[in-house]
C-alpha cells in the first residue's frame, strides 16, 4: 500500500471513530425508552444503509450471503443482538465504562482466533490482553458509576463484535454492509412491538434518524474503506479512538464525568493497547 492509500485509509478509520462515538450522546439527548430507540434506530439505519449499497453499486452480494447459508443467517442475527446489546449498555451503564469495555474487543478477536481458526497470537497479544482485562475488572470492581447488568449488556456486544472480526476473517468476502443492513432492520423490527414508536415526538424522531445515518451510513462504509487499506493493528488503534471520544462528548454535551475507577480502568486499556501496538510496529522495522 502507498503512502496515499495509507493516509485515506488512516483518514477514513479515524472519521469513522468519531461517528461511532457520537452514540453515547445520541443515547443521552435521545428521551425516549430503549425500546422505541432500538426500534427507530435499527430503522432508519437500515435505510440509510440501503442508499449507501445504492450508491456503491456492490455486484453479487446477495449472491454470496445466500452462497453462505446458515453462516451468513447466524451473522445477520448475532449483530442485531450486538446492536441491541450495545444501545441497552449505553442506557443502562456510563458512556465511558461502555466505552472502556469496547476497547478490549481486539484482544478478545485474538483469543477466538487462535481458538477457532487456529491463529496463535503472538506474546505481547496475550499480555496486552491480560492488561486490558485488569484494566475492564478495576473499571467494574472498584466503585464505578455505571452498573452491573449494564456493563455485562456492554461485555455481550464486545463479544458480538469479536465474533464478528473472526467470522469476516474467515469469510472475507463476506458482504458486510447487506448483513449490517439486514442486522439493523431485524434489531429494529425485533424491538418495534415493546416500544411506542409511533408516539415519538418530532424534534427525537429528528435525533433518531441521525443517529441512524451517523452510525450506519457514515460510521459503516468509512471503516471498511479505511480497514482495507491498514494493517490490522493500525485499523485497531485508530478505532480505539472511540474509547476516550464517546465519553468526551457526554461530558462536554450533559457533564456526565466518569469515576474514578473508569478513568483508571481506562488508562490501564489504553496502556495495554499502546504497548501492544508498540512492540509490535518496533518489530516490523
Amino acid at each position: 500500500m502507498n503512502r496515499t492509500g495509507r493516509r485515506v485509509g488512516m483518514l477514513c478509520v479515524t472519521g469513522s471513530a468519531v461517528a461511532w462515538s457520537i452514540g453515547g450522546l445520541f443515547t443521552r439527548l435521545i428521551t425516549v425508552d430503549a425500546w422505541t430507540m432500538l426500534a427507530w434506530r435499527g430503522i432508519f439505519g437500515g435505510l440509510a444503509l440501503v442508499i449507501v449499497m445504492s450508491l456503491a453499486h456492490e455486484k453479487g452480494a446477495w449472491a454470496t450471503l445466500r452462497s453462505m447459508r446458515w453462516v451468513g443467517v447466524l451473522f445477520v442475527l448475532q449483530g442485531a443482538i450486538g446492536m441491541i446489546f450495545y444501545l441497552t449498555a449505553l442506557r443502562r451503564t456510563s458512556v465511558a465504562n461502555v466505552a472502556v469495555i469496547y476497547a478490549t474487543t481486539p484482544f478478545l478477536a485474538a483469543v477466538l482466533g487462535w481458538w477457532i481458526l487456529r491463529e496463535r497470537p503472538d506474546r505481547s497479544a496475550v499480555i496486552a490482553s491480560g492488561g486490558a482485562l485488569i484494566g475492564v475488572a478495576v473499571m467494574m470492581g472498584f466503585g464505578s458509576r455505571g452498573s452491573l447488568l449494564g456493563d455485562a449488556l456492554a461485555i455481550g456486544m464486545m463479544l458480538t463484535m469479536a465474533v464478528t472480526t473472526v467470522v469476516v476473517r474467515r469469510h472475507p468476502g463476506i458482504p458486510v454492509l447487506l448483513t449490517a443492513c439486514l442486522s439493523s432492520f431485524a434489531s429494529g423490527l425485533v424491538c418495534w412491538p415493546f416500544g411506542a414508536p409511533l408516539s415519538v415526538s418530532p424534534t427525537n424522531l429528528w435525533l433518531l434518524a441521525l443517529f441512524g445515518i451517523v452510525n450506519f451510513a457514515i460510521a459503516l462504509p468509512l471503516f471498511v474503506l479505511g480497514a482495507r487499506r491498514l494493517s490490522p493493528v493500525e485499523t485497531g488503534l485508530i478505532g480505539a479512538l472511540d474509547a476516550p471520544l464517546a465519553p468526551l462528548w457526554v461530558w462536554i454535551a450533559v457533564r456526565e464525568t466518569p469515576g474514578h475507577a473508569t478513568l483508571i480502568g481506562g488508562l490501564i486499556v489504553f496502556g495495554a493497547v499502546a504497548a501492544h501496538v508498540v512492540i509490535t510496529e518496533s518489530r516490523a522495522v
